[in-house]
């Protein structure tokens, strides 16, 4: 497309010419230590098993020592222009997560309680060969290692800080700038996961691996909603029935009397009490929502798994070396004790995993660790093609230098030197993350 300028190539800026080739690679760190504050995190977390004072003086410090460190080196950081270019990304990344999460409290509450709490104690669990294992293995492996095993290391609220470690290292040039762009691409995977994870769940109801579950945890009808009575009951053991629908495909058994439930006055939010089922100590319809949790059904898939896998994702492609390995050790870690307490079937554990290393594949066009310096600028350059061709034509050497000269700029706009205000801008964005770092540990500190 260029050719007629090549016997002037030598007009080229050095550094615009320098990095042609090296900007298509992926982007390295100039410091290190990441895996060690990843291990420190952990390590002073585990205390609370250990030694519960130790734990309690140690962790403030642990956070506000990392909370310092990052905003001593906001003066320093030479990203802001590109911090502030993903702004509006990672707030509707966020935005979206929430929304996400709350279509998947409603989910598991309707999952919950739609077939009542008797079907949930007569029910046997499936049959699960990884349970099946792991039973097997206690018995054969050192008593150590399966001590090990069993130990609460790693649980949802590490995998978050630890991907909030991970982002706040853009301040040292660990990870490749913008954090918010890092931050934005992990919230949007995941707000996809939460909404496939919430399809898949729904669509057929699987019985939970600890049938008391419901029981202790939600209280409620021992009932099925009338759905399930007219839909289900009928045909849930009567093999005669199942083969009358198969035949005619419609509800043909009589079910007699429906029972009903309490229905209070939500105003507009009362199309959910058919999903949600309340009680009349239950409340209102968000105080439902709030304390779902992580519901008493089998949820396909873990939720936990997905937050750690897209963790190690983030970590592997970001920073990678020893320090992603150990993440992934957790994350296996983690797998098998979901496993283990019958938090969830293996199934679960599987899918998820492919689940959120796929979903993280797709999701590179809000943040990635190649270098994208050279497709903006060959960006830039097909904007000036028409101008750099009529330049080039008229021998006009200033003109030329003039628009190789913005295509230069645009890989250096990054590199400027922070304005006073910009400085103060990203000293709130600092703030403001480590505030919601903090809400996210308290509102996830119980798993």
């Amino acid at each position: 497309m260029f050719k007629f300028l090549a016997p002037r190539l030598h007009l080229l800026p050095v550094s615009l010419k320098s990095n042609q080739t090296a900007s298509s690679t992926m982007w390295r760190p100039r410091s290190g230590g990441l895996g060690m504050a990843a291990i420190s995190y952990v390590a002073v977390d585990y205390l609370r098993h250990l030694s519960p004072t130790w734990h309690r003086r140690l962790m403030p410090v642990l956070w506000s020592l990392l909370a310092l460190v990052a905003v001593s080196r906001v003066p320093f950081y030479k990203h802001w222009s590109s911090e502030f270019r993903s702004l509006k990304a990672f707030v509707a990344s966020m935005v979206f997560m929430l929304l996400t999460l709350l279509l998947e409290a409603g989910c598991v509450r309707f999952v919950t309680v739609v077939l009542g709490l008797d079907w949930h104690t007569d029910t046997h669990p499936l049959p699960d060969t990884g349970q099946w294992f792991l039973l097997a293995q206690n018995k054969k492996l050192p008593h150590a290692l399966v001590e090990i095993l069993r130990a609460r290391i790693i649980g949802l609220h590490h995998f978050l800080m630890l991907f909030m470690i991970l982002a706040f290292s853009v301040l040292f040039d660990s990870v490749k700038a913008p954090g918010l762009g890092l931050g934005a691409r992990y919230m949007f995977t995941m707000a996809i996961g939460r909404i496939l994870r919430s399809i898949t769940f729904v669509s057929t109801i699987v019985p939970s691996p600890r049938p008391w579950c419901a029981n202790v945890r939600f209280g409620g009808y021992s009932y099925p909603h009338h759905w399930a009575q007219k839909y289900y009951v009928p045909y849930a053991s009567d093999s005669n029935a199942i083969r009358q629908v198969l035949q005619q495909d419609i509800a043909i058994a009589e079910t007699g009397e429906l029972l009903g439930g309490y229905r209070p006055d939500w105003g507009p939010m009362s199309f959910l009490i058919d999903f949600l089922r309340p009680t009349p100590s239950s409340g209102s319809w968000y105080n439902l929502l709030r304390t779902a949790g992580g519901g008493c059904n089998d949820l396909v898939y873990s939720g936990h798994v997905l937050v750690a896998v897209l963790t190690a994702m983030a970590w592997t492609e970001a920073y990678g070396g020893f320090s992603s390995g150990f993440v992934w050790l957790l994350v296996l870690h983690s797998a098998q004790r979901e496993i283990r307490e019958r938090h969830h079937y293996t199934v679960d554990i599987v899918v998820a995993t492919y689940a959120g290393i796929l979903i993280w594949k797709m999701t590179s066009f809000l943040w990635s660790a190649k270098d994208t310096s050279t497709s903006r600028r060959v960006n830039v350059l097909e904007k000036i093609h028409s101008r750099l061709t009529q330049a080039a034509k008229d021998d006009n050497i200033d003109e030329v230098r003039e628009l190789l000269r913005e295509v230069e700029l645009v890989s250096l706009e990054d590199q400027k030197a922070p304005s006073k205000n910009m400085h103060l801008l990203g000293s709130g964005i600092v703030i403001s993350a480590i505030i919601i770092v903090l809400l996210a540990l308290v509102l996830t500190s119980d798993g």
